[in-house]
């Protein structure tokens, strides 16, 4: 069964995080630049790295576990997709950044895996002309130092056709970016508010929870996410048309004062 007729097959209930929710969470914000204590990966040391990766990898297909963004925004060519799970692992929005989806004013939290539980997601397989290339290209988008290359791991993925080993980012990461455990409430209300110059914590979780219910798959601790940031974002709005006045006031002042009218309800893929 392919990822249309999967999710069509399931019927579930709609979400509440909705477009034009999200297009609320939206707005311009300047890349702050890289943490200072944070030393950036060298193109040596990502093509050292690269280089063991893809002798790790010989043997077998190239396998990726996907189970965030890497979903709905592969950066990858893939010739093969299957639904799979991982045991022993969970989703968590546990690695602040005051970058891309975030701010140095709003942090934000964008998802990894750690240690417990059970993660069901999507594994892609490489096409094999270009694996080393491939490897690099992830890395690049994945890998920002040499610390975040203890995340990556080889691990066994069940599917519905057998398991296969397939390579995983971000799993078990340790250090000061990544936040102790935090009730939803409080995860929701950081996601609810924060944005950076690549969109914001509420556009990556509803894009994530979208793609994975079209695969047929229900994360049930980002499903209860989605609920509270969607009442966050629905309060949020309120409180300020009700301090400002309603939306046609705000943008028609905006439009007297010539600044940046609010983002339309389209979401940026």
């Amino acid at each position: 069964m392919d990822q249309l007729s999967v999710g069509t097959a399931l019927g579930r209930s709609q979400m509440d995080l909705t477009d034009e929710l999200v297009a609320l969470s939206l707005r311009d914000e300047i890349d702050a630049g890289p943490d200072p204590l944070r030393i950036p990966i060298t193109d040596e040391e990502l093509d050292g790295l690269a280089e063991r990766l893809y002798r790790e990898s010989l043997g077998d297909a190239l396998w990726v576990f996907a189970y965030g963004s890497l979903i709905w925004r592969p950066d990858f060519d893939a010739v093969e997709s299957r639904v799979g799970a991982i045991r022993g692992w969970h989703r968590s929005f546990c690695l602040r950044m005051t970058r891309w989806r975030g701010s140095l004013t709003q942090p934000g939290l964008m998802l990894a895996l750690k240690r417990g539980g059970y993660c069901k997601a999507i594994a892609f397989r490489l096409d094999d002309s270009d694996r080393l290339a491939q490897i690099r290209r992830m890395l690049r988008r994945e890998i920002g130092t040499l610390e975040d290359a203890s995340t990556i791991r080889w691990i066994w993925v069940q599917t519905e056709l057998g398991p296969v080993r397939a390579l995983v980012f971000w799993a078990g990461p340790k250090g000061r970016h990544v936040t102790s455990k935090l009730p939803l409430e409080a995860v929701a209300g950081i996601l609810a508010r924060a944005c950076g110059p690549r969109g914001s914590c509420a556009e990556y979780l509803y894009l994530t929870v979208k793609h994975l219910e079209a695969w047929g798959i229900r994360d049930i601790n980002l499903w209860r996410l989605q609920k509270l940031v969607a009442s966050e974002l629905s309060a949020i709005h309120a409180l300020e048309s009700t301090d400002v006045g309603p939306i046609s006031s705000r943008q028609r002042l905006s439009d007297e004062v010539g600044t940046t009218a609010p983002p339309s309800v389209s979401v940026r893929q």
